[in-house]
């Protein structure tokens, strides 16, 4: 049985004390692929999907790190 992988994600943002925190489904190499993509190729925004598919716009001028977790599976059901 296969489970659904969880990333966590913390965006910094320059001049600004608070971060951005969300899981993603997204395996931690794609959400590492789409912002060096974004940020080689000029983009104004990085464009990340959480768990429930709400999206982020990040500008990409604002971003001060962005951390990637390590990959988790989430087990359904319960435990006995």
């Amino acid at each position: 049985m296969s489970y659904p992988v969880i990333v966590d994600i913390r965006i910094g943002i320059a001049n600004s004390p608070r971060e951005i925190s969300f899981e993603s489904s997204q395996t931690s190499s794609e959400v590492e692929k789409t912002v060096s993509t974004a940020l080689d190729s000029g983009a104004k925004f990085i464009k990340l999907t959480d768990s429930k598919s709400n999206v982020y716009l990040v500008p990409t001028e604002s971003l001060a790190y962005l951390e990637i977790g390590s990959e988790e599976s989430r087990r359904v059901g319960f435990v006995a």
